[in-house]
């Protein structure tokens, strides 16, 4: 085995580096693009458009339905009025003499109201029409509800199938996003975007969607209605408009820009209370939960006022809304009364172009209330959309090599490596491991030890240089053939809400019984395993919290054992057991690396005295490299470290 290295500048940056949850502490805060974002969400819809196209056609006939029922209700008043003036006049005299005996005795306006109305002399309000025109508005607005209510399931099929597709989409490009990414975001902030921000979207496109289409046709319904009835006081319902306008316009803009702060603090807090959570016991012990507490309120008030300020504001819309609306009320009305009292138009007439009025303003008034939601909506769909934008890891080729069997033989040929592009880490380094053989690696925090299996997995991908396993380079083949050929054991357990036997099956293809004991005994999980009420069924919660970190490790070992691959790679796997079953998991491991090219990570060096080659690393550079016995002869780095940790700990174990 060769090894050629130059000593790296830099190392990979820090948790100081970085705020809470491991998220750059101060991040560029770019403003809000409403319409580009918009636009984009509304893109999403495309799928849809058939079914769109049916909530269109169900919401124009219910519209429809529901316009023409102040017009028909209109005649219902004429009815009523006309007999209510019938009752009153001489039976013996006709409508056109009534008239004129009006305009003689010099009362112009009350003939001219007169004659405008359908009545008859002497006669009283005829009920029974009166009755069928409130029937027939009945089923007018009930046939227009029914069509509203196909509208609205309709309309959430379509909502939810698109955030359906955008949570697939979230999903599939979490897998493809590189290490770096998750390395620069807190845990709590890239949930809260694959959370809470697509159920945001998924309420404000059900509550807006529809609502904004029947506003939209309710308006040109309306409108079209009221210039049959009068032009004049059409025209005067209108110049409101340009108003309610120009005021949402002026509102909306104060408020988009904390909708932007809300959800960036509510991402923030997220990141914070997650980390706590998982984080508690070290909290706890280290005295730290008055921090925890202080940096909760900072982003708690944080979320406090932007959510106070974005409400507040946005909800300044509706009142303002109202206002206009009950002016352009008040107009109508006087004006309808003077054309009534000039018998220009009916007072059924003015009565419907009143809750035309009211019909007109109301959706103007809904869409306006809205903006605080669509604002908020909007908002989260740049978020998510940020995250879809991000950059990923480099795609697999479409003819990717593969290697039939995999016998393990790994090189490192003149590799480079860096976090940042002015700070390198691994410079020129150069190593050969022999199929079956056990590489160990160690050294300090920071050397590079972590670094050089990620490669290796191809989580990072090389500056410079290439890694081939049986002489195939690993960036031609797909990842996921390259990593179905290695097992890996972090330090960090990670275990699933399940039993004990899912959790050691999670990494092979339906196992049997037989062989997922027989892992659990290679990694001396079965010795504990036995002594639980319910054995390998027992369930662990998914923080693992029922079973010991020792425990946890060896059951994450045992679920690579299971996978048999041709590359084990063990990254401070032995870091939370006691020492006497350290022992029995190397006894256990020696056995198990045998036939498999092996990379170890230690700093615990009992783990690594059988290794075949002992690589001792230090700033992405290899100082040391050697046999246990050899490095001890040499008095180096490696014995300065082997007689400082481990003299005393050997002589517990034996």
């Amino acid at each position: 085995m060769s090894t050629t290295t130059q000593q790296a500048q830099a190392r990979r940056p820090g948790p100081a580096a970085f705020g809470p949850g491991g998220h750059a502490s101060t991040p560029v805060e770019k403003a809000m693009d409403f319409k580009g974002s918009s636009k984009r969400l509304l893109a999403r819809l495309k799928p849809e458009r058939l079914v769109i196209a049916t909530v269109l056609l169900f919401g124009a006939a219910s519209v429809a339905l529901s316009v023409s029922g102040p017009k028909i209700l209109g005649h219902a008043t004429n009815l009523i009025f006309a007999g209510a003036i019938g009752s009153k006049l001489p039976p013996t005299a006709t409508k056109d003499q009534i008239v004129t005996g009006l305009r003689a005795q010099g009362q112009g306006r009350l003939a001219d109201m007169l004659s405008s109305m359908d009545v008859i002399p002497g006669q009283g309000i005829d009920f029974t029409a009166v009755g069928h025109v409130l029937a027939w508005v009945g089923v007018v607005y009930l046939a227009s509800a029914v069509f509203g209510v196909f509208q609205g399931r309709l309309t959430t099929i379509a909502v939810q199938r698109t955030v359906f597709r955008l949570r697939e989409e979230v999903e599939a490009k979490l897998s493809r996003l590189p290490l770096s990414y998750f390395d620069q975001q807190s845990h709590g902030e890239v949930l809260s975007r694959a959370t809470n921000d697509t159920d945001n979207i998924a309420q404000t496109l059900q509550q807006t969607l529809s609502q904004v289409i029947t506003s939209i046709l309710t308006i040109i319904g309306v409108l079209g209605m009221m210039f049959w009835i009068s032009p004049l006081l059409a025209v005067i319902a209108l110049v409101t408009v340009p108003l309610s306008v120009v005021v949402t316009m002026i509102i909306g803009k104060r408020a988009q820009p904390q909708f932007v702060r809300q959800w960036a603090s509510t991402g923030d807090l997220n990141g914070h209370i997650e980390e706590m959570y998982t984080g508690h016991t070290l909290v706890t012990v280290f005295d730290k939960r008055a921090e925890s507490a202080e940096t909760f309120a900072q982003h708690n008030n944080a979320l406090f006022t932007s959510s106070f300020k974005a409400q507040f504001i946005s909800g300044i819309i509706q009142p303002a809304m109202m206002f206009i609306g009950n002016l352009n009320y008040v107009l109508i009305a006087v004006i309808g009364g003077f054309r009534v009292a000039s018998g220009s138009m009916s007072l059924g007439d003015v009565q419907a172009f009143i809750q035309y009025t009211r019909q007109f303003t109301h959706p103007i008034t809904t869409v306006a209330s809205m903006a605080n939601l669509l604002q908020s909506g909007v908002a989260s769909a740049e978020r998510v959309f940020a995250l879809l934008d991000a950059e990923e890891q480099r795609p697999d080729l479409k003819a990717p090599a593969t290697i039939d069997v995999v016998q393990g033989h790994v090189r490192f040929e003149h590799v480079s490596f860096r976090y940042s592009p002015d700070q390198p880490l691994i410079e020129d380094l150069s190593l050969s491991v022999e199929p079956g053989h056990t590489v160990a690696i160690v050294g300090p925090t920071g050397a590079g030890k972590t670094t050089l299996v990620n490669l290796l997995m191809r989580f990072y991908e090389v500056t410079g240089g290439r890694i081939t396993v049986d002489g195939v380079d690993i960036s031609t083949m797909s990842r996921e053939d390259l990593r179905s050929n290695i097992g890996m054991v972090l330090q960090d357990t990670w275990l699933f809400g399940g039993t004990i036997a899912e959790n050691i099956a999670y990494g092979a293809e339906n196992p049997s019984r037989k062989q997922i004991i027989a892992a659990a005994e290679a990694a001396h999980v079965d010795r504990f395993v036995r002594t639980l009420p319910d054995g390998y069924d027992t369930v662990l919660d998914d923080e693992g919290s029922n079973v010991s970190a020792g425990e946890k490790q060896l059951i994450t070992i045992a679920r690579a054992f299971l996978t048999e691959p041709s590359i084990l790679v063990l990254d401070e796997a032995t870091s939370s057991v006691d020492t006497r079953t350290e022992v029995l998991i190397q006894r256990a491991m020696s056995t198990l690396r045998a036939g498999r090219t092996s990379f170890v990570i230690a700093h615990r060096l009992s783990t690594i005295r059988d290794a075949n080659l002992i690589l001792v690393m230090e700033h992405g550079s290899i100082v040391e490299q050697g046999t246990h016995e050899t490095l001890l002869e040499k008095n180096g780095a490696y014995a300065g470290l082997y007689s400082a940790q481990f003299s005393q700990a050997l002589a517990e174990v034996d």
